[in-house]
């Protein structure tokens, strides 16, 4: 998955965050595809297409419950007990709720404002994270960070923006953890049981919405549990990430709430706010409906971050970067995928080994620092089977080996590489500072084998 995003956002530099300058107005989104349009709730505006982005998710069957980092992975220190905080065992009751303001003041100052640069998509994003720790741990989306090559953190109780850099991340489970730099003394956000949750309970949901760089509370009531959805790629693409146990509410989430907090009527947070209704498509007539990932999910995959504890599910620190641009999907054929490129239908993904659609045209360009110019290499190497590289990233470790666009990589480590799916696989399993050995093919048809070492990657 890749771009979860809506609206305009203050510019960001290169290597941090500018002075605040007025929020820009709302940008029409370009769409994923889904049967139903359901929006993951992240901003982004840049300059592809129409400059925003905005991702859908549409309901699947309900079932029950069962970034350019400057210094590699993020280490975390061993935590003392209890720094990952334990989800509440009290439920709230009809005495110990408050109203909406009230329920506010609790949440609001452990609350943070995500802004990211995803420099080679040539965008900018925003969402938001609750404050976990008083050292700066924040739980957000996975979507709110994948793709980023900085992010800034600006801490609603304090007003202080801090770098922040990736502790790990769940594709899957959509969760991430990442650490403000330099913070110290923190609000945090109070924690409910999520798993005491009913149907029909009162919640206010709160975020940066509409990437305001204002925290704006809605209220509303738990429609659903256990709930299934998935997300669409791009342009149809097979890929998809369905998230399960989801908590459903009619509060009103838009863009720019992913990874805010959904709060019960004791002021004690019980959700993660995911995804959203984009008002384009409505549910079994309802006028508004979001989903939230109950907190005692995200809580365990944070506390499994911070413990440095990886997984088939769960990275931690920044993944291997290749630095080139590549389609998605199993198709083996360089041509095929060229022409998935020229459709306006690859992949939105860059990584070190993703891919980026949707651009067209014929290029001889030797390098790429954003894929703002990507488009179908002007000649491509005369192979059957393969990944085509659509375009290297000037200074990355696949441009300094001899690697150009048009070229097709043939095998990794003696493993014989088809798709793009192949590729990503392959060196998804590999790290920072690993060197492998990639075969491939030039357009002129000459044959190289070079060993390359990988070097840190923005998140997935």
């Amino acid at each position: 998955m890749q771009d979860y995003s809506g609206y305009g956002q203050p510019p960001m530099g290169e290597h941090g965050p500018t002075m605040p300058m007025p929020p820009m107005p709302p940008r029409p989104p370009r769409r994923r595809v889904g049967a139903l349009s359901y929006l993951l709730v992240a901003l982004a505006a840049g300059a592809l297409g129409a400059g925003s982005v905005v991702a859908l998710y549409h309901p699947a069957s309900n079932t029950s419950a069962s970034a350019q980092p400057s210094s590699g992975a993020v280490k975390p220190a061993p935590l003392p007990s209890g720094a990952i905080p334990q989800p509440s065992i009290a439920s709230p009751s009809p005495s110990t709720s408050a109203g909406e303001q009230a329920i506010v003041n609790k949440i609001e100052p452990g609350l943070v404002i995500i802004n990211t640069t995803l420099r080679y998509n040539s965008e900018q994003a925003g969402g938001t994270g609750m404050v976990i720790n008083p050292d700066g741990l924040v739980l957000t989306n996975n979507h709110v960070i994948e793709d980023s090559t900085s992010i800034t953190a600006t801490d609603v109780a304090n007003g202080h923006s801090y770098q922040a850099k990736i502790v790990g991340y769940d594709v899957t489970g959509d969760v991430a953890l990442i650490q403000l730099q330099g913070a110290s003394g923190l609000r945090t956000v109070p924690f409910g049981n999520s798993s005491d949750v009913k149907t029909g309970d009162s919640v206010v949901a709160m975020g940066n919405a509409n990437g305001q760089d204002a925290i704006v509370p809605v209220t509303g009531q738990v429609t659903a549990l256990n709930q299934t959805i998935t997300a669409g790629d791009p342009g149809g693409s097979i890929t998809q990430e369905t998230l399960h146990g989801m908590i459903q509410t009619n509060a009103d989430i838009v863009s720019g709430d992913s990874g805010g907090a959904v709060a019960n009527s004791a002021g004690q947070v019980i959700g993660m706010v995911t995804a959203g209704n984009d008002g384009g498509f409505s549910v079994q007539q309802q006028s508004s409906v979001g989903y939230a990932i109950p907190i005692n999910t995200g809580l365990a995959v944070a506390q499994q971050i911070a413990q440095g504890r990886a997984s088939s599910t769960v990275a931690i620190g920044y993944p291997p970067f290749l630095g080139i641009y590549i389609g998605q999907g199993a198709n083996s054929s360089p041509q095929a995928q060229a022409q998935q490129l020229n459709n306006g239908i690859g992949g939105n993904g860059y990584g070190g080994y993703g891919g980026y659609g949707g651009f067209g045209g014929n290029s001889s360009q030797g390098c790429y620092t954003s894929n703002r110019n990507l488009a179908v290499p002007a000649s491509i190497a005369n192979v059957s089977s393969g990944t085509l590289i659509f375009g290297t990233i000037c200074g990355g470790p696949a441009q300094a080996a001899g690697m150009t666009a048009g070229s097709v990589i043939t095998a990794v480590n003696g493993q014989a590489i088809g798709s793009p799916e192949s590729l990503t696989s392959l060196v998804s399993k590999y790290h920072p500072g690993d060197t492998i050995s990639v075969t491939w093919v030039s357009p002129s048809g000459h044959r190289s084998t070079s060993t390359i070492k990988l070097t840190v990657g923005p998140p997935l």
